[in-house]
């Protein structure tokens, strides 16, 4: 999760007056088309290379070590939280850490995909430098594959002592979201609030075919789960009120409106105040605005905070988040980029996406979400496999990055970042097959051989 930044406009700790700053506030991000960027946010799970026990956060062999040594090495600068590094600035991208010291890069923004394939290189050589002597190796996986979640150490950040406690009253996997799991997410901009929803939508359709598409969970805790995508599924009971598909979403005339409406009655975590943080799971958005909060009045920068802690499949804040892929390996990183630049970034390639999925009644949509967390891409809705529709998916997207032409110093287009994914959805299987008929199979159940294959290793392979 990126850091949150107080104060970063004009008048945004001033009072909200009415609900319409909130939707003006969305709409502000509109972009023109040539000012259209992407970013990728990379999530990884660290082991320890002996064991596979999960990296600790605190220690000589610890994520904290990590981070000092990227700061001493290559000049990110170090964000402390009572007197511990939890986070890095750089000039372009930051570095936080999830709660169970997942390490992730919240990339720049980046005009196409091979920029964000250097930023990606940079930064798999760097946590590569750093973490060998530590006894630490980073995998490509969606989820811890040893330790269960009392098992690993929370990050000491302030709001992670807010938010693990309220997960456990509000669902049952809340705190293995948090420390267990981690994901690839890309980031999109739009024109106006037409193409926001119309984005929106489409991705919000594609959420069970993504899902299927990028699984990569399916040992967790020492063994097959019984998942394609476990980390999937786990966001089912974590807490209802703000995570999931959005149904609102697939009416025709929904607007930003409804989106604020919605977020308006998700409960808060908390408010930021003078740098610290005041717990506020008792009251929603809307009461906060209408009655305050402990002596506060909401602003503008708590609606932005606010908006972070919402966690829908496609998240809606100045932009654009999608938000339901495993973290992959490295080769695989970004073919989500790729693949929905390709989709939302060219009329065509959005309309033909939302024709493969603008069929399906909500109860299918739902009933298939459960069923691509279970079965991947054996999943089927009416009678076709998300196999099939990740073919075509795939196809549409790579017709949109050919007809947006960014070419790289070898004259190609952003179509090389699809074809690892090609290669797996045409045989039927996403990471997590394939991990799991390994597991079973020519692996027998051996953690140092899962550790071997799914380790970040460099240069990375094609």
């Amino acid at each position: 999760m990126s850091e949150f930044q107080a104060g970063s406009e004009p008048g945004s700790l001033d009072p909200i007056a009415d609900t319409n700053e909130l939707v003006a506030y969305i709409r502000a991000g509109a972009k023109p088309r040539s000012e259209w960027r992407v970013g990728t946010e990379y999530e990884k799970v660290g082991v320890l290379r002996e064991t596979g026990a999960a990296a600790p956060f605190s220690g000589p062999n610890g994520i904290e070590r990590v981070l000092a040594g990227l700061a001493e090495r290559y000049g990110w600068t170090p964000k402390l939280d009572r007197g511990r590094i939890i986070a890095l600035y750089g000039r372009q991208a930051n570095i936080t850490v999830e709660p169970g010291g997942q390490l992730e890069l919240s990339g720049e923004q980046c005009e196409s995909i091979h920029c964000a394939q250097d930023e990606l290189l940079a930064h798999v050589r760097e946590i590569l430098t750093v973490s060998e002597g530590l006894g630490i190796v980073f995998l490509g996986l969606g989820i811890q594959p040893l330790s269960g979640v009392d098992d690993i150490e929370w990050v000491p950040k302030r709001r992670y002592e807010i938010m693990g406690p309220y997960m456990r009253r509000v669902g049952t996997l809340g705190q293995r979201m948090m420390k267990q799991t981690a994901t690839v997410q890309a980031n999109f901009d739009f024109g106006d609030e037409r193409d926001a929803i119309e984005k929106l939508r489409v991705a919000m359709g594609l959420v069970p075919l993504v899902s299927a598409m990028f699984a990569n969970s399916s040992v967790s805790e020492g063994r097959l789960n019984g998942f394609m995508t476990l980390r999937g599924h786990i966001w089912t009971d974590t807490d209802p009120a703000r995570s999931g598909m959005l149904p609102f979403v697939f009416n025709p005339n929904c607007g930003i409106d409804d989106y604020v409406e919605y977020a308006l009655d998700v409960p808060m975590y908390f408010i930021i105040r003078g740098g610290e943080y005041i717990e506020a799971t008792a009251v929603t958005f809307r009461e906060f605005m209408g009655k305050g909060y402990r002596g506060q009045r909401a602003t503008l920068d708590d609606w932005a905070l606010h908006l972070t802690t919402l966690f829908p499949e496609v998240r809606l804040k100045r932009y654009l988040e999608v938000r339901s892929a495993d973290s992959q390996p490295p080769e695989m990183m970004l073919a989500l980029p790729a693949l929905m630049k390709g989709v939302l970034y060219e009329s065509d390639s959005l309309g033909a996406a939302w024709d493969l999925v603008r069929r399906w009644t909500w109860e299918e949509r739902v009933a298939l979400y459960h069923e691509a967390h279970r079965h991947g891409l054996k999943a089927k809705i009416r009678g076709i496999g998300l196999d099939e529709l990740g073919r075509e998916l795939i196809a549409i997207a790579a017709g949109g990055l050919v007809r947006q032409r960014r070419l790289n110093a070898n004259g190609e287009d952003e179509r090389v970042y699809l074809d690892p994914l090609e290669e797996l959805v045409r045989h039927g299987k996403s990471q997590g097959r394939l991990l799991a008929e390994r597991w079973a199979g020519e692996w027998h159940q051996d953690m140092q051989k899962l550790i071997a294959h799914t380790s970040y290793r460099f240069p990375i392979a094609a």
